[in-house]
């Protein structure tokens, strides 16, 4: 079964917006800036949730690890 790229980017997101609350944090506690805290969770956003996509559909792609299922009963 392969996944629909609708559903590939709703991942992205999701996972996308814990990474950036979680790198926001990270940066924060490292500079003690939100201001630098702030830019570099809005870059990072962006450019992760792209790579993210992509990396899904490659994946999606390759049959590496996928276990073929009971094919349906057709006459």
């Amino acid at each position: 079964m392969q996944e629909k790229p609708s559903r590939s980017l709703l991942k992205a997101i999701s996972w996308r917006a814990t990474g950036t609350l979680d790198t926001i944090l990270i940066t924060y506690l490292v500079t003690g800036q939100v201001k630098w805290a702030l830019s570099v969770g809005f870059v990072e956003l962006f450019t992760k949730v792209f790579l993210f996509f992509v990396h899904e559909r490659v994946w999606d792609r390759l049959a590496f690890g996928r276990i073929r299922g009971s094919e349906s009963f057709s006459i």
